[in-house]
């Protein structure tokens, strides 16, 4: 490892010094080693506006993704040094050629934010009263947290990041074991482990992730910014959120909430793709929405220029067909959804439930637990990036095994319909083992049955009595879905995924809707 290490740092600094000169005319490239905040060496490239005066610039501090180096973002830092910025793009603590172990987002890494602006502030020449922090993922989730601690951060674009981490990486008690797998994997790859990182591994290693859940959640379920919001919002800062809709590890409701949470300026960007995919042009330096946006979101912020930004939409929506939806706030996005109600799944051979305009109550329905079907979310990072392309995760509904999966169907569209929100579904269920997990599908179905997989959720039951009823409300993930006409919504819902550990073991479930608590999905559709 020491030896990749300091190869990466070679290559790094070769990089900035062979390729900087003509090519990037006003910007001036170097390869640094900075301290963290406890003398801890972190690798950095600094990128100085050239022929733009003596300064002071406005400052951008971009702490690296996951296992990624500080190279990351030397192609974006190159356009805003370019653009009369300062930026520093460093390596995160216990990655790479930094110094330290991986803590996840612990107090050291978090503090080293501040300290690489007080190098900036002491060794280049940025303001002290413009200074903005960005990143991906990692970075992201690094970022807000120290913009929460630091008053001196002014601006933030936080990109495909998290403000939630058990909401994450445990949804409704259902362990994302692809996730969890792959950033353990590249962690040992590419830094050395924390306490925290090793403990998780040593019950990933066999397959239990429920218990690296468990041991590793009381120490970082905090680390993330939904749990200090009240000092985000006392410091003012302007957050911008951008993630996609199918992001495999940091899904997009918990950074709703987040939106919804904060006073200062924000603004929130959602578009078809999965974890870091939407940005990576822009991370690159090539041209790209996201990235441009977070540009005009600095400018206005920082330098002060009047482009627009304080009087636009603060959510932006793509959808996957690509159109885009702007709106004033989240509650516009979910104002005056449809209502659906559930009806008893009848048929001999594939019965199938109806979504209906009315209520349906007092009829009951079982299927099999812990038995797979071709219902399912897809692969992490894989469909979501095909999703990007316009190539969607797909399901036969008919050929969906009945036995082992409810279905319900919903009238044929005679015009096109925008579904942009979060749907949520009420059931009652009654499993006959104590734990269980159910896992929910929204599907556009054509003519022929293909169903376009647009959102899911996962839910678990966890200690509970077999057989007794349980009313569960699962707040599907948030998405924007362009449904042409002649097509119908499909809901499904069983019991096995495999992006997920799930606690169904062979049994039954039985669905029901109760008079008290009517079986009912609420779609935000226009």
């Amino acid at each position: 490892m020491r030896k990749i290490v300091w190869l990466w740092g070679m290559l790094s600094a070769l990089f900035a010094c062979g390729f900087a000169a003509p090519a990037l005319a006003g910007a001036s490239l170097s390869y640094r080693t900075l301290p963290g905040w406890d003398g801890t060496p972190l690798g950095a490239v600094v990128m100085t506006p050239t022929g733009q005066g003596n300064g002071p610039f406005p400052l951008i501090v971009m702490p690296a993704s996951w296992a990624l180096p500080s190279l990351e973002y030397v192609g974006r830092g190159t356009v805003l040094a370019n653009q009369g910025y300062v930026v520093v793009s460093y390596t995160s603590r216990g990655f790479w050629e930094s110094g330290g172990r991986i803590d996840v987002a612990g107090p050291s890494t978090v503090e080293d934010v501040s300290a690489v602006i007080d190098w900036a502030l002491a060794n280049t020449p940025a303001r002290a009263d413009a200074i903005g922090v960005s990143g991906i993922s990692y970075g992201a989730g690094t970022s807000l947290l120290a913009a929460a601690r630091d008053p001196r951060i002014k601006a933030v674009a936080a990109l495909s990041g998290w403000a939630d981490l058990e909401a994450s990486l445990y949804p409704y008690r259902t362990p994302n074991k692809q996730a969890m797998a792959l950033l353990i994997a590249s962690g040992y790859f590419t830094g050395r482990p924390g306490p925290e990182l090793a403990r998780a591994a040593e019950y990933a290693l066999w397959g239990d992730y429920e218990g690296a859940v468990r041991v590793t959640l009381p120490i970082v379920g905090n680390r993330g910014v939904q749990n200090e919001i009240a000092a985000l919002n006392r410091n003012g800062t302007a957050v911008l959120l951008a993630n996609a809709w199918n992001d495999g590890i940091f899904a997009p409701n918990q950074l709703v909430r987040l939106f919804e949470g904060l006073t200062g300026p924000k603004r929130l960007m959602f578009a078809p793709g999965d974890h870091a995919t939407i940005e990576l042009p822009g991370a690159l330096g090539l041209p790209n929405e996201v990235y441009d946006q977070a540009g005009r979101w600095f400018d206005f912020h920082l330098k002060r220029i009047d482009n627009g930004v304080g009087r636009e939409p603060t959510v932006r929506l793509r959808s996957q067909a690509q159109g885009l939806r702007t709106f004033p706030s989240w509650s516009a996005v979910q104002a005056t959804p449809t209502v659906y109600g559930l009806t008893r799944p009848t048929g001999l051979l594939a019965p199938t439930g109806d979504l209906s305009s009315g209520t349906s109550t007092g009829w009951s329905h079982g299927i099999a637990s812990g038995v797979p079907t071709i219902a399912d979310s897809g692969t992490v990072l894989l469909s979501g990036l095909m999703q990007g392309l316009g190539l969607q995760t797909t399901a036969s509904i008919p050929l969906i095994a009945r036995g082992a999966a409810a279905v319900w169907q919903g009238p044929w569209l005679s015009a096109p319909r925008n579904l942009s929100g979060k749907p949520s579904l009420r059931i009652t269920l009654s499993p006959s083992r104590s734990e269980v997990s159910v896992f929910a599908y929204l599907y556009s179905v054509d003519g022929l049955g293909i169903g376009q997989l647009i959102t899911h959720k996962a839910y678990t039951l966890r200690d509970g009595m077999p057989y007794a009823a349980r009313t569960i409300d699962i707040e599907m993930e948030a998405t924007s879905w362009d449904i042409p006409a002649g097509r119908r919504l499909a809901l499904v819902i069983d019991t096995t995924d495999p992006r997920y550990s799930d606690a169904s073991g062979l049994g039954s479930v039985q669905f029901s809707s109760p008079g008290s608590a009517p079986s009912q999905l609420r779609l935000p559709l226009r």
